[in-house]
């Protein structure tokens, strides 16, 4: 939504006259009446057919990485590579003239695309060339930001973390990686954290699909997605709850759409109607945090009319019938509406849909996730496709849509403070399988710690940093509070609590920002705080990274495909790729020479920098727990010259070589989704649907994974006779592969003589040499995590049936004396939570009078994540200037506002955010919604005087984030930013 179109100098600049100048000269007399097409194809981004005849000519003609000479004598090549927002995975074609990349297109063979493009992806090359970058190394003096050199900025970085380690531990350095690395970065990154000697890392999955991944896992194996956008062509009803699709992940919508084209009803549950609800045949309005309710409320009516798949149920479900029990008696119609507002009338209407439209898929982001009870929303919609029998099938499953490009692959791979790549636990045998694939002693390795159990503790989570700073020693379980804090590819608007963020910048030693823009933490560490909490020894470094066009390396779409990007151009400016950083960090602490023992060196504007396929054979070589071992960059590549091949509607290959290597596609699916079993010279083929019994293993079959034990309570948790995937030679359940079992088999005598050396004493997640796997899989069609049923009761967690909560900040007093949330915990990732001490005092302090509305938050079509990268795009920029509040026309009234008013909105943190106000009927009248991509005003005030000259966004406003409340999950800490609480009063 526009709100209002500028275009005067002011409303577009960053205090940039080479802005202005550009914009006049090419776009500012045509703008205001010049449609989108128009407006893109004069800006030389290609849209569809928006390239003229002869230059799509030219892409046709060049190969993936082909070049030709054009008239002029010129060097013309195209580069493949994928687009950098969200999870989707757009394949672009970069036209690149001279070095300077001078147009792109969408490539119309994706099966993933299918040559589309939303509004970012169509913007893409200005994020590689964009002028608003930061350009140098940079130092905070007296204020402002000075260009420094690289050579400084890592001696001085380098000496302080040294300090630091010395003086206050290795856990005293916060590490926040970023969903933006490539695989190869991610997993680099979290290898040079253990090797600085902490666990103390996190990314971006931790405060948006933590729950996701912790939720999914404990039903059913895996923490993804479990089918693909694709294979929703096959759905023929799907239920999006939490998920705004048509915005957050436009070119998924492409399938769907198709899907609705063969008969596909499209449900879609949001406390807001969204673009997406747009489109649906039924939406229902539920209140914010309510899931389960509703969810339940599903399965009450599903199990009282006897719809549920009892066969699959009892063949490969466990704790069913204890869920079944628990629904029935809590969950009846009048409950529901009573927690969530929906009437039993539209209740039952969208359960019979979903029970007479088979198979059916269920889609989720966010808008689940972000609760204090995440982990259990997350199941509770578990728990209705196993009753529904949707899992481990074609247009079934539960489609999970991820926020960033690669946060799949950097959950998968990268740094998370409880586990290593792979989701390896970081339990001692899990630490000795790393140390012998990165070629290191384990006793040195343990060495780098600050002791022995902190080796294998969990570390603190990004969501909750800002504790790991302002919280009493004593109450912390490390030895120092945080002290220094890397921001390596990540925004700080998109983590809650942005007053204490502040506080917590201003009192650390260190701070350094390794962005190819330097973030809203650059202005924020900048801004005058109190002066109580400046340290004033603080040290503020920014560091200029290169975006993944400057780079090579492979990404992970949602859907778990892995494809590779070419590099389109070299590294701008003093950019350096980020996995270059790491390694001339490495060497200055003492290191670098152990971090790249296994890659060779590439120079790079003349330094040395670990070569990127070397990285991912590594991981080839060592994380075999998720199938990351068979995507080779050869295989990865051959499928990025021969997208064409590739089915789009299963993802699976139509036969065919690759005429540049030779290679056999067989029976691959596309960018060999994970897991990818055994070395690439098995040539499993890739998993697109997960769990699926009607294939074979060797083909991408599967069913639940064995990873709970055997019995629980005297049940079987192995799945039923005759419940296996296709040709497998066993046919009932049986635990995970290890060589004890191959033995009792009497298959181990298939293993060649160096095969039984590696694998002897090993389990299939630790064989190196891929034996166990190869004999498991090839020769006896069975899967080497096992075969079990999912889990519907999950007894580990707080909740082992998920129960509905009230959250901490609500706005009624009378479902939280009903629905209370969890008693407070200790030392509980190494802090203290609290639940019931916060919503108990919000009771009786009446919060709820003071703060009458729920605040939630979620995307623009226009931007992503914290937004620093779309809001310096000008062609972005132009299609959202302003940062505002969507409100129901009655609540304005109420309060005197009028559309296109400035308003202030109020927290119980005492924030004040100065925006516009949005009147509209998307909202209901309790509820409001902001988008959280902006930053760049702080409570009224500009921060642009903050940022490094020249390297400030465009559009500029105020962040959510800086108004919400305290509140994490039980199991993961993940932030609660789509249930809190604000006011809203004319401005």
């Amino acid at each position: 939504m526009l709100l209002t179109r500028k275009t005067d100098s002011a409303a577009h600049t960053a205090g940039s006259s080479a802005f202005v100048g550009r914009l006049q000269r090419g776009l500012s007399q045509a703008l205001p009446t010049l449609d989108r097409r128009g407006f893109l194809r004069r800006s030389g981004l290609g849209i569809g057919v928006g390239l003229a005849a002869t230059q799509l000519s030219l892409v046709k003609k060049a190969n993936a990485s082909g070049a030709m000479s054009n008239n002029g004598g010129g060097k013309i090549e195209v580069k493949r590579t994928v687009c950098t927002h969200c999870s989707v995975g757009c394949a672009v074609d970069a036209v690149v003239e001279n070095g300077v990349w001078v147009r792109q297109e969408p490539v119309f063979d994706s099966p993933i695309n299918l040559g589309a493009h939303c509004a970012k992806g169509a913007a893409l090359r200005e994020h590689g060339h964009g002028e608003f970058r930061l350009r140098y190394p940079m130092k905070l003096v007296n204020g402002k930001y000075e260009r420094i050199s690289w050579d400084t900025a890592l001696e001085e970085i380098s000496a302080k973390l040294l300090d630091l380690r010395k003086t206050a531990g290795p856990d005293s350095v916060y590490w926040i990686g970023s969903s933006k690395h490539n695989n190869e970065q991610a997993y680099l990154l979290r290898k040079f954290v253990s090797y600085f000697g902490s666990n103390n890392c996190d990314h971006q999955a931790r405060i948006c699909h933590s729950t996701t991944v912790a939720g999914v896992a404990n039903t059913w194996g895996y923490g993804a997605m479990t089918n693909s956008y694709n294979d929703m062509q096959n759905s023929k009803v799907a239920l999006y709850i939490g998920s705004n699709a048509a915005e957050a992940h436009p070119v998924s919508m492409l399938h769907m759409l198709h899907a609705k084209e063969n008969g596909c009803k499209m449900i879609v549950v949001d406390p807001r109607f969204t673009r997406t609800a747009a489109k649906a045949d039924e939406y229902v309005r539920i209140r914010s945090g309510s899931d389960i309710a509703f969810l339940f409320g599903l399965l009450h009516i599903i199990f009282k009319n006897g719809w549920e798949d009892k066969k699959y149920i009892n063949d490969r479900v466990f704790g069913m019938d204890k869920v079944k029990e628990e629904v029935m008696a809590k969950w009846t119609p009048d409950k529901v509406e009573e927690v969530c507002g929906v009437t039993p009338e539209q209740l039952l209407k969208v359960a019979t849909m979903l029970h007479e439209n088979n198979p059916g898929t269920i889609v989720w982001c966010m808008g689940q996730t972000q609760h204090s009870i995440g982990n259990a929303i997350v199941r509770a919609s578990c728990i209705l496709q196993l009753a529904l029998g949707n899992v481990g099938k074609a247009g079934g499953g539960t489609n999970i849509f991820r926020g960033h490009d690669n946060v799949q692959g950097a959950t998968d791979v990268g740094p998370n403070p409880d586990s290593l790549p792979g989701y390896y636990g970081i339990v001692e045998g899990s630490w000795k399988h790393f140390a012998k694939a990165w070629g290191v002693e384990f006793d040195w390795l343990k060495g780098r710690f600050a002791s022995p159990a902190m080796m294998t503790k969990p570390g603190i989570t990004v969501s909750r940093w800002i504790d790991g700073v302002l919280e009493k020693n004593e109450l912390i379980d490390q030895d120092s509070n945080l002290k220094g804090v890397f921001y390596w590819g990540h925004a700080p608007n998109s983590q809650t609590r942005g007053l204490e963020m502040k506080r917590a910048m201003d009192k650390l030693d260190l701070l350094v920002v390794v962005d190819p823009y330097p973030s809203a933490t650059a202005a924020m560490a900048a801004m005058p705080g109190k002066a109580e909490d400046l340290n004033p020894n603080r040290a503020v470094y920014l560091l200029p990274a290169a975006t993944q066009f400057e780079t090579s390396g492979s990404a992970t779409a949602s859907n778990r495909s892995l494809q590779w990007r070419e590099k389109v151009i070299e590294p701008l400016w003093e950019s350096r790729s980020d996995h270059m950083i790491m390694y001339q960090l490495a060497e200055k602490l003492g290191f670098g020479k152990e971090l790249v023992k296994n890659y060779k060196l590439q120079k790079v504007k003349g330094m040395d920098e670990p070569m990127v396929e070397d990285i991912l054979r590594e991981i080839n070589k060592s994380v075999w727990t998720i199938g990351y071992t068979g995507q080779s960059p050869e295989r990865l590549k051959a499928h990025m010259r021969n997208m064409h091949l590739f089915d789009v509607k299963t993802l699976k290959s139509k036969g065919g070589k690759d005429k540049e290597t030779g290679y056999d596609f067989g029976g691959d699916y596309f960018g060999l989704p994970w897991p990818c079993y055994g070395t690439p010279e098995l040539k499993h083929p890739g998993t697109s649907n997960l769990y699926d019994t009607s294939k074979h293993v060797m083909d991408g079959g599967g069913n639940f994974r064995a990873n709970f034990g055997v019995e629980k309570d005297g049940k079987n948790l192995l799945a039923e006779d005759g419940s296996h995937s296709k040709g497998a030679d066993i046919t009932t359940g049986y635990p995970e592969l290890d060589h004890v079992l191959l033995k009792k088999l009497g298959w181990w005598d298939e293993l060649t003589d160096a095969e039984k050396a590696l694998a002897e004493g090993k389990n299939w997640k630790t064989d190196n040499s891929g034996g166990m796997m190869r004999v498991f899989m090839q020769n006896h069609g069975c899967h080497p995590f096992g075969n079990a049923k999912a889990r519907a009761v999950v007894w580990n967690f707080p909740d082992p049936i998920p129960q509905h909560r009230e959250p901490l900040y609500g706005t009624r007093p009378d479902l939280m004396e009903k629905y209370p949330t969890h008693a407070d915990k200790k030392a509980f990732w190494r802090l203290p939570t609290l639940y019931k001490t916060i919503q108990d005092k919000n009771v009786a302090d009446k919060v709820h009078e003071k703060f009458p509305l729920i605040l939630t938050s979620g995307r623009l079509v226009e931007y992503e994540g914290g937004g620093e990268e779309t809001r310096s795009n000008p062609w972005l920029a132009e299609l959202q200037q302003e940062a505002f509040v969507e409100i129901n026309p009655k609540t304005a009234a109420d309060r005197g506002i009028r559309n296109g008013e400035r308003v202030w909105l109020k927290s119980p943190t005492g924030a004040r955010l100065n925006v516009q106000a949005l009147v509209t009927e998307r909202v209901d009248t309790g509820t409001v919604w902001m988008p959280f991509h902006f930053s760049g005003r702080w409570q009224g005030e500009d921060m642009l005087k903050y940022y490094p000259k020249g390297a400030a966004p465009i559009v500029r406003g105020e962040a959510v984030n800086t108004a919400t409340t305290y509140g994490y999950d039980s199991v993961t800490m993940m932030q609660e930013t789509k249930t809190t609480v604000c006011n809203i009063e004319r401005a």
